[in-house]
C-alpha cells in the first residue's frame, strides 16, 4: 500500500495520531502526529520571511562581493550570480516544503534522516557567523562618513575607530533583538523597514548613477557564460564561490526560511507556538514536534493554495528584491570604474585593495555629484551592512536553538527556546567583538573576512541541496513530494555548487 493512501486511511481519526514512518521519516526523534492543515490566509498576510531573507541577502553578494568581482572584471561572470540567485530560490522553496507540510525546521527534516546531521550543521551553522563582516562593514561606512579616512602605502584605506564602532554596532543587534517580546515580529519589523529604505536608496542612486552602455555591457555578461581568468583579475576561486553563495541569502542562512516559516504560521507551522524573549515576552507553548495533515482532498486542495502563495511571496519578496539591488549595485560599480569600452580606468588602480573599492566608489559619486550623495551612498552601505548583520546574529541564534532543543533537550523544562536563542545570540556576539578586537591585527585584509565566511557557506549549500533532494523527493508522499522539475532544479543545486566547492578546494589546496 503506497503511503498516500496510509496517510489517507488515518484521515478520518482523531487529531494527534502518529504520523507512520512510511508517510514521513521519524529516524530517532519523536514521531510526527496528524492534525488538520489550517485554511490558508490571503498572500498580503503572507509577506515576511522572504523580505526577512533578502535582508540577509543585501549585504554580502550584493553590496560587496559582487560590485567587488564587476570593478576587477567587469561583468565577465555575471551570468552566474543570476544563475545563483534563481538556485537559491528553488532551493528555498524546498526548504519552505518541509516546514509548510510539518511545521519543522528543514534541518529537524535532516535530523529524521540520520541524528548525525544535527550536529554537523550545528558547527557550520556556529563558525562561519562568528566573524562579524557585516557589522565591520557597517562601521567602515560609518568611519568614513564621520571621520577622515586616509590611504596606507599599500592601498588599503585606513578607518579610525573600527573595533569601537564594530562592538557597538553588535551590542545595537543585541539589544535590539532581546527587546521584542516576540523575537520574529522584532526582526520582521526592522528588516522591513531597513529593507525598504535600502531599496529607494539604491534606485535614486542607479537612476543618477547608470550608463546605458553598462546596461548593455551587463546583458552580454549574463549571455557570455565565461569564468574570469584568476591570474589577470587578481580573483581567487574562493571569492567566486563566495559570491555564487551569497547571491543572495547564502550558507546555513537559508535554511532559516523554514524556521520563518513556521514562526510565521505558514501551514502546519501555525500549531508550532512562537520564540519568545525571556527578558520582555510571555512565554508561549512551543512544541519541539511537528505536525502532518491526513492527505484528505479538502487538506490537499488546501496545501496546493499554501504551497502556490508562498511560491509567490517568494518570488515577489526574495528573488525580485534580490536580482534588483544586485543589477543595480553592480551597475553602478561598473558607471563608476569602468569607460565605455569595458576597460577600468586609470584611477580605479588605486582602489585594488581590501575594501578600498567602496571607497573609490564613494570618492567618484563626490566627485560627479556632490558631498550629499556621497553621503547618501555610504549611509546606504551602512544600513545595508547593518540589515545583513542583524538578519544573521538572529537567523544563526534561531538555527542552533531548533537543532540543539529539538535534539538534545526536548524534554528540559529550564532550557527553553528563548533560553537558548539568547544563548546563542550573546554567545555568538562576544565571539564576534572579540574577533572585531584581535582580527584586524593579524588579518590585514578586511574584505577576507567576506571572502571567508562566503566560501565556507558554499560548501554547505552543496551538503543540503543533496540532502533536500532525498528528503523531498524520495521520502515525502507522491501528493506533496518536489516535482521533478524542482527536483531536477535541487539536482542542478548540487552539481553547480558542488562544482565551485571543489574547485575552490583545488585553488586553495594548490592541487
Amino acid at each position: 500500500m503506497s503511503s498516500d493512501s496510509s496517510a489517507a486511511r488515518s484521515g478520518a481519526a482523531a487529531d494527534d495520531l502518529i504520523v507512520p514512518a512510511d508517510v514521513l521519516p521519524r529516524g530517532a526523534l519523536a514521531p510526527l502526529r496528524y492534525r488538520e492543515l489550517p485554511p490558508p490566509v490571503p498572500l498580503r498576510k503572507m509577506v515576511g520571511p522572504s523580505i526577512m531573507l533578502a535582508g540577509l541577502a543585501l549585504g554580502s553578494g550584493e553590496f560587496v562581493l559582487w560590485p567587488y568581482i564587476t570593478f576587477k572584471s567587469g561583468f565577465t561572470f555575471f551570468w552566474a550570480c543570476a544563475v545563483g540567485v534563481v538556485t537559491q530560490f528553488f532551493v528555498n522553496m524546498e526548504i519552505t516544503r518541509w516546514a509548510l507540510a510539518t511545521g519543522e525546521s528543514a534541518v529537524t527534516g535532516f535530523s529524521r534522516l540520520s541524528k548525525h546531521w544535527a550536529g554537523l550543521f550545528l558547527f557550520m551553522n556556529i563558525i562561519p557567523w562568528m566573524i562579524p563582516a557585516w557589522a565591520m562593514g557597517t562601521s567602515e561606512m560609518l568611519s568614513w562618513l564621520c571621520f577622515e579616512p586616509t590611504m596606507e602605502a599599500d592601498g588599503s584605506i585606513h578607518a579610525p575607530y573600527i573595533a569601537p564602532i564594530t562592538v557597538a554596532t553588535l551590542l545595537l543587534c543585541g539589544i535590539a533583538l532581546t527587546a521584542g517580546p516576540v523575537v520574529y515580529e522584532t526582526v520582521e519589523r526592522i528588516q522591513m523597514f531597513l529593507v525598504s529604505f535600502i531599496m529607494i536608496l539604491v534606485v535614486v542612486l542607479g537612476c543618477v548613477l547608470i550608463r546605458g552602455d553598462a546596461i548593455t555591457a551587463l546583458g552580454r555578461g549574463l549571455t557570455s557564460f565565461q569564468i574570469p581568468d584568476l591570474n589577470e583579475t587578481g580573483l581567487t576561486a574562493a571569492t567566486l564561490l563566495g559570491a555564487i553563495a551569497f547571491a543572495g541569502a547564502g550558507g546555513t542562512m537559508n535554511l532559516g526560511q523554514s524556521n520563518y516559516v513556521k514562526e510565521k504560521g505558514y501551514g502546519m507551522g501555525a500549531y508550532i507556538g512562537r520564540m519568545t524573549s525571556p527578558i520582555t515576552g510571555k512565554e508561549e507553548a512551543v512544541s519541539e514536534v511537528g505536525y502532518h495533515f491526513p492527505h484528505t482532498t479538502e487538506n490537499l486542495a488546501r496545501w496546493r493554495v499554501w504551497w502556490r502563495r508562498a511560491n509567490v511571496e517568494h518570488f515577489l519578496s526574495f528573488l525580485c528584491t534580490c536580482l534588483i539591488c544586485l543589477f543595480l549595485l553592480a551597475l553602478i560599480s561598473y558607471s563608476i570604474f569602468h569607460d565605455a569600452d569595458g576597460a577600468r580606468r586609470a584611477e580605479a588602480g588605486g582602489y585594488t585593495k581590501d575594501m578600498a573599492f567602496l571607497f573609490g566608489e564613494a570618492e567618484a559619486i563626490e566627485a560627479r555629484l556632490g558631498g550629499a550623495m556621497r553621503a547618501l551612498f555610504l549611509v546606504m552601505g551602512a544600513a545595508i551592512l547593518f540589515t545583513t548583520e542583524i538578519g544573521v546574529l538572529d537567523a544563526a541564534s534561531r538555527i542552533s536553538t531548533d537543532i540543539v532543543k529539538v535534539n538534545w533537550l526536548a524534554e528540559s523544562p529550564k532550557w527553553t527556546e528563548g533560553r537558548l536563542y539568547f544563548l546563542f545570540l550573546w554567545g555568538t556576539i562576544g565571539s564576534a567583538a572579540l574577533v572585531a578586537i584581535v582580527g584586524p591585527g593579524v588579518v590585514q585584509d578586511k574584505l577576507g573576512f567576506f571572502k571567508l565566511t562566503a566560501s565556507l557557506n558554499g560548501a554547505v549549500m552543496f551538503l543540503y541541496s543533496a540532502l533536500l533532494l532525498y528528503l523531498n523527493f524520495f521520502k515525502f508522499p507522491r501528493s506533496i513530494r518536489a516535482s521533478i522539475p524542482r527536483a531536477v532544479m535541487l539536482a542542478w543545486s548540487v552539481l553547480f555548487f558542488g562544482f565551485f566547492a571543489g574547485w575552490t578546494a583545488k585553488d586553495v589546496l594548490k592541487l
